[in-house]
């Protein structure tokens, strides 16, 4: 967080250095409860996280083409050079990050929650931590400003505002958890269960009976007495006095099978990876004939629409063509094949023109190609025989 002192000199006034400071201290967080239950999940659930930062993983490694300014958008930034815009999304985004940890931290406030906010100086991009910008909504221009800390604040044009789906707001999109709260709650519970198990005794393994009734002072004597002998909080187990009998029997009909819960994690597990569209057999042991057409589907249907989405935002803000770069991605290798194959019927039915495919293809263009191939099966392609079609017979 060392370019938060590059805030306190451009953005900040002497009385507003302790906001930035108490990022590093743990300050004070925006009120969104739900967003910091999300980032709990996060780091506490194994399933959660491990599929999370699979996504993450898979699509902050995605280079990204930069091609010519699209016709007809009106963009937020005026003047900058394609090379910089190259450099920004594929490099170096700020002094002090590089673009792996960059793009990993946008699509990470992107899936927890839905949101994502970068700051432009005009020079250099920085990633604003989502649960702490708040949106200043208006009446005329939708968006009046932004508010980092509740102090720091930033004009609509200094902001790339990307929003997850969401029907509650149109200015704050909603986590891809929010449809997993359910399931990331009962897989909590019973993780807690077994964890209270295993530590302090949850389960009696002794009852002491007694024929009368025990006064709530003696009852505590008693269970005092006993912790101090079992140790609970060593793995022992808590004993449960009743009323009546003072009889000691041990608990040996515990099915602990049962505790291990495990049908219900599993199908928790399952709904949390549906919801984060993470085919299981990612995450478990499978053959390479199962794997392949599933991490295939992952791609196109889950990390692919993230980096397109995102993609969209910035060719909005900076006016340039971005796309991704998938030529050195095994699981979507078929996928451009077929893209190859498909392209090449254009070209040679003369529809399109070489380099009209190599640019859909996100090649460059080459010398000489720019011309449409007249098919051999067309009348008169045979006049120029280098746009195709057969040879004009020699007259004897």
């Amino acid at each position: 967080m060392a370019w938060y002192n590059f805030w306190k000199e451009e953005k900040l006034n002497p009385a507003q250095e302790e906001i930035v400071y108490s990022l590093e201290g743990g300050g004070p967080i925006a009120s969104r409860e739900i967003i910091t239950n999300y980032r709990a999940y996060y780091e506490y659930l194994e399933v959660v996280n491990r599929s999370v930062n699979m996504i993450v993983d898979d699509a902050a490694e995605i280079p990204l083409r930069i091609g010519e300014p699209v016709q007809g958008l009106n963009s937020v930034t005026k003047g900058i050079r394609r090379s910089r815009v190259d450099l920004l999304l594929n490099k170096e985004p700020n002094p002090f990050q590089d673009i792996s940890t960059f793009k990993r931290n946008l699509i990470i406030d992107y899936i927890i929650d839905g949101n994502i906010f970068i700051y432009f100086d005009g020079v250099s991009l920085y990633h604003l931590p989502a649960h702490y910008v708040d949106i200043e909504p208006d009446t005329k221009t939708y968006v009046q400003g932004y508010t980092f800390q509740t102090s720091i604040d930033y004009n609509p044009r200094e902001i790339i505002h990307i929003k997850e789906n969401s029907f509650h707001s149109i200015y704050r999109g909603t986590s891809r958890l929010k449809a997993a709260q359910r399931s990331m709650s009962q897989l909590t519970r019973m993780r807690e269960f077994q964890d209270n198990f295993f530590k302090n005794g949850a389960v009696p393994g002794l009852v002491i009976k007694s024929p009368s009734v025990i006064s709530e002072k003696n009852k505590e004597r008693m269970i005092q007495s006993w912790m101090t002998r079992y140790r609970p909080d060593g793995g022992g187990r808590r004993p449960l006095v009743l009323d009546g009998g003072m009889e000691l029997d041990a608990i040996s009909n515990v099915n602990f099978r049962e505790l291990d819960f495990e049908s219900s994690i599993d199908s928790s597990e399952k709904e949390i990876l549906k919801v984060l569209g993470v085919p299981p057999i990612m995450l478990d042991s499978g053959n390479n004939a199962n794997i392949r057409p599933n991490h295939r589907m992952y791609y196109l249907e889950t990390v692919l629409p993230i980096v397109e989405k995102i993609n969209r935002a910035l060719e909005r803000f900076f006016g340039f063509a971005v796309t991704p770069d998938i030529s050195n991605i095994p699981a979507l290798q078929p996928e451009l094949r077929d893209s190859a194959a498909y392209y090449s019927t254009l070209v040679n039915a003369g529809i399109i023109t070489p380099n009209e495919a190599r640019e859909a293809l996100n090649y460059d263009e080459v010398f000489g190609a720019g011309e449409i191939r007249v098919p051999a099966n067309i009348a008169g392609s045979a006049l120029n025989p280098a746009e195709g079609g057969r040879p004009a017979e020699e007259e004897e």
